[in-house]
């Protein structure tokens, strides 16, 4: 018997195991902290649509923008994701440019991919193996975290250049918009609910 049928749910605030009476009309709160309780997390695909589509629109400036602009006595230079990352393959750092790279390209792009063809499997269940797709989403929440890398490695160079009186370096728009996206990619993970995958069918209904 699964849990939501046996009338359990499990608080989202602090994850107290709640059973929930049968004739409860309206989702009641936790005994414990008083946090509303849900079988699924309310308009989950509907928000996580949303999160997904936003995080989608303003990745393009994330990546055309300059994320960084250096002023110094040679003049002003705009840098943006890419040309930093071309900037030290060249200078020999192929390292630094391949982690770059990929927490600044790849991992925002990929967790967005995995994030909607989760949203799609939940729709359109097939035969995916469910067990695969909990682990795909729990590797979304594990990578999640280091897709700030490049906004954290932009401030730190701003406040230690920034000492320097010879020049200084700011931080472009494109850092405001991949700051964004990586916000919006994680409350678009946060958003989605991995308990919809376990659901026999996958029809919509009032608690997604």
């Amino acid at each position: 018997m699964r849990a939501r049928a046996a009338g359990l749910r499990v608080c989202p605030a602090c994850q107290q195991v709640c059973r929930i009476p049968a004739e409860a009309a309206t989702p009641p709160g936790c005994p414990r902290c008083g946090a509303r309780l849900h079988d699924r997390k309310p308009d989950s695909l509907t928000r996580t649509w949303a999160y997904l589509i936003a995080a989608l629109i303003l990745y393009i400036p994330a990546n055309l923008l300059p994320i960084m602009r250096t002023e110094s006595l040679l003049g002003v230079s705009d840098d943006t994701i890419l040309s930093g990352v071309v900037y030290f393959w060249i200078s020999g750092s192929a390292g630094l440019a391949t982690l770059i790279f990929t927490v600044s390209i790849v991992v925002p792009l990929a967790k967005m991919a995995t994030l909607a063809y989760l949203t799609c499997r939940v729709r359109w269940p097939g035969q995916a193996d469910r067990h695969q797709l909990g682990r795909l989403y729990k590797l979304v929440e594990l990578v999640g975290r280091w897709s700030m890398l490049d906004v954290f490695v932009v401030a730190l160079m701003v406040g230690m250049v920034q000492f320097q009186s010879l020049a200084s370096i700011k931080a472009g728009a494109g850092a405001i918009a991949f700051g964004a996206v990586v916000v919006l990619s994680m409350l678009a993970a946060n958003s989605f609910d991995p308990r919809l995958l376990w659901d026999n069918d996958g029809s919509p209904d009032d608690d997604r």
